[in-house]
Formats: C-alpha cells, structure tokens, sequence
C-alpha cells in the first residue's frame, strides 16, 4: 500500500518539476501519483524515473490532467499562470489540494483563482521556504519601525531562463514593505527606471532584477536613508527548498476548509 497521499506533479520535465518529483519520490508520508506534461511533448508515455535518467518510478507521464488528478490527493503546480488556471478548475473538480508556485500572475488572473477555492484547498506562495517567509515577516516589521526618511528597494537576482519579473519573492517582499507603511503596493511600486527618471519619490517601493547564469533565488530588501542602511537578505542555493516546502503544504492542506492559503499558514506564522 502506498503510503499517505497521491501527488501529482505538473510540468514534470522542468527544472522544478523534476526536483518536486524527486522529492515526493524520496517521501514517506506521501507517494507520486501522476506526472503531466503538455500534449507533444517527448516525455508523454514514458516512465518519469526513465526520462529523468534514472530508474524507473512505475508513474508514467500524461497529458490528461484531469485523468492525473482524479487519482490524486494533491497537485504540486510550478508552471505558467494560463496552465495553472486550468489545473485549478480540474484540481477543483478532484478535491485535491492544489500547491501552486507558479509566479507572474496579472490581478485578473489571481481573480480567476477564486471559483476553485470554493470547492478546494489552494496554497500559493511566491515562495515556498521557510527563509524566505521569515524575510517577509521581518520586512512587515521593520518596514513599520522606518519612516519613510528609509527608502525602500527590493533587489533579486535568478537564473537566466526565469521569464518573469520582479519575481514573485520580489513582489512577495513588496506587499509585506507596503503593509508595514500601511499603504497598497500598487500605489507606491516603482517597477522599472530608464533615462533621465528624475529623483527618487518619497515613499516609493522600488524594485530591480536582476538575471543571469544559474542562480537559484536571491533577495535583498534594502531600507536607506541618510548615513545608513538596513540589508535584509535571503539567499537560496539549492531549489530543493522549494520542492520541501510545497510536499509540506500538500500534507497540511489535507485536512483544510476549502479557500486561499500562503505560507505563512502552512508554516504556522
């Protein structure tokens, strides 16, 4: 008997989607379920373990999610916000719990969330660690200890294939900075500077990133005024503990009310 909930992993072949399967893979309080790819792709029949390199896992990859998923206890969701739409009407439909660590949604598309919620767990985080949800924690805070004399900027850094930006961290890290001050991020957000800008406004949020080689996740949260600085910083080395963090919210949100959750729910902050 296989032991505690099936999962399944969506976007299998990815950099992520392959730690997230080695991961449940290496669990004992839960089992690989299923593995889904989009339709073409190399990988579909094939045993996941076989197309990682590796032995083989007895799960084959699929692209029918909603066959996938009706077998499943949970979804571990890394993929692109149009594909995560759709998975989280068919997660919905299953009663699974849908982790989703896609990153670089619009506001209607977080809108669109909102039916799913009503029949299913949802737990989305732009970041699934526990360091780096303390940094946001401790941003909240010390955005609320500084007047606005501390300009605030938000620096990250990630590999060169990530397609969005500010990362999701990033933005993360902003909402916490803007909840501290008592404003909304979207009133203060200062999300890109070219040419003659002018100076800097008061108050403003501002966000730069960075991209290149193979990092995995940096961030700094940078308060400055006149004659100092406050760095808070968060640097992930290995996507592992992203990989940990959503099996965690998997396993937490086996026993929830359906709706919206983060992070910080799961880890109890």
């Amino acid at each position: 008997m296989a032991a505690g909930p099936g999962i399944v992993v969506t976007g299998a072949s990815g950099r992520m989607g392959q730690m997230l399967v080695r991961t449940v893979g290496a669990s004992d309080k839960a089992h690989l379920a299923g593995c889904v790819e989009r339709p073409g792709h190399a990988w579909i029949g094939q045993d996941i373990g076989v197309a990682m390199g590796g032995p083989a896992l007895g799960v084959k990859v699929t692209d029918d999610p909603l066959e996938a998923f009706a077998k499943a206890q949970a979804v571990l969701d890394f993929t692109a916000p149009e594909a995560t739409l759709g998975f989280a009407q068919l997660a919905a439909q299953a009663r699974a719990v849908h982790v989703i660590g896609t990153t670089g949604f619009s506001e209607d598309q977080l809108a669109a969330l909102e039916p799913a919620a009503r029949h299913a767990v949802i737990v989305r985080a732009g970041n699934m660690s526990l360091g780096v949800n303390l940094l946001v924690q401790l941003t909240r805070k010390v955005a609320q200890a500084l007047d606005a004399d501390f300009d605030i900027e938000i620096v990250e850094m990630h590999h060169r294939m990530k397609v969005d930006a500010p990362s999701g961290t990033a933005l993360m890290l902003g909402e916490a900075a803007a909840a501290g001050r008592g404003v909304t991020l979207a009133e203060v957000a200062d999300r890109g500077r070219d040419g003659v800008t002018g100076a800097r406004q008061r108050g403003h949020i501002g966000f730069a990133a960075l991209r290149g080689g193979d990092v995995v996740g940096e961030h700094d949260v940078i308060f400055a005024a006149a004659g100092e600085r406050v760095v808070l910083r968060h640097v992930a080395t290995d996507r592992a503990i992203f990989a940990r963090g959503a099996l965690k919210a998997a396993l937490w949100g086996q026993d929830k009310k359906p709706g919206q959750y983060d992070m910080m729910d799961v880890l109890g902050l």
